[in-house]
């Protein structure tokens, strides 16, 4: 068994990832891809929970920018983010992972509802948590959920995987002389409005001291990250 230095991640994905080059939608090869390098983690006997985003189905912060009332389009984001964990967990559950969906917001025929003692129970028996609709409440960021359930679930680390492979100066895809972080403070990461995670999610991982890591999602950087290899870009007081 190789030595762990994360024990218990919550993985970070965002919704777009589901979508692969569709753009939009659920794409099932992009999510057998996903869990594939999600299985390599867990064949390694790391704990992890998942948080996944909802912006390849519905976006609420759009919604609201296009005129919707912001706490009707943000609870259409949740619904949206409940789509996802469902679609990861069929597939995971496929790749012979067992795995609970745990929703903030009630849905007893599809999901369970997010009680922390039975997630964390879930949790040592091996079980992948996926938490749904985010914290159960408008105006709050998938980034924010990330944030608290890590703490609640009493998470190592909190690993956001991206497609880049860290964190930039700037975006590496718009400028060649960007320069990427292999360590960043929380502080400094906030001052430069990198725009890792909203600034609500980072008081809580700051004032936990919990570490962030941003990686590839692809390429085996989570597994690499688990073992505390130097991949991606590492958010703590450095």
């Amino acid at each position: 068994m190789p030595t762990l230095k994360y024990k218990r991640i919550l993985l970070k994905l965002s919704g777009e990832a589901l979508a692969g080059e569709q753009k939009n939608g659920i794409d099932p090869e992009t999510v057998a891809a996903i869990c594939n390098e999600i299985g390599t983690v867990l064949d390694m006997g790391v704990q992890m929970a998942l948080v996944i985003g909802g912006g390849n189905i519905f976006r609420g912060l759009s919604g609201s920018a296009k005129g919707m009332e912001r706490s009707s389009a943000d609870y259409m984001g949740m619904l949206a983010t409940v789509l996802n964990a469902l679609a990861v967990q069929d597939m995971l559950e496929k790749q012979g992972y067992p795995t609970r969906v745990l929703s903030a917001i009630t849905m007893q025929e599809v999901c369970e509802p997010f009680v922390r003692r039975r997630a964390l129970r879930h949790l040592e028996k091996g079980r992948v948590v996926i938490c749904a609709a985010g914290t159960g409440n408008p105006y709050f960021t998938t980034d924010t959920t990330a944030a608290l359930r890590g703490m609640e679930l009493k998470c190592d680390a909190i690993i956001k995987a991206t497609k880049v492979d860290g964190i930039y100066d700037k975006d590496p895809a718009k400028h060649g002389d960007a320069v990427k972080f292999d360590c960043i403070s929380y502080d400094e990461t906030l001052s430069r409005h990198l725009g890792v995670m909203d600034a609500t999610a980072f008081a809580l991982v700051r004032d936990n001291k919990v570490p962030i890591i941003v990686c590839r999602m692809f390429g085996g950087d989570i597994r690499r990250a688990v073992q505390g290899e130097p991949v991606g870009t590492i958010v703590r007081d450095c």
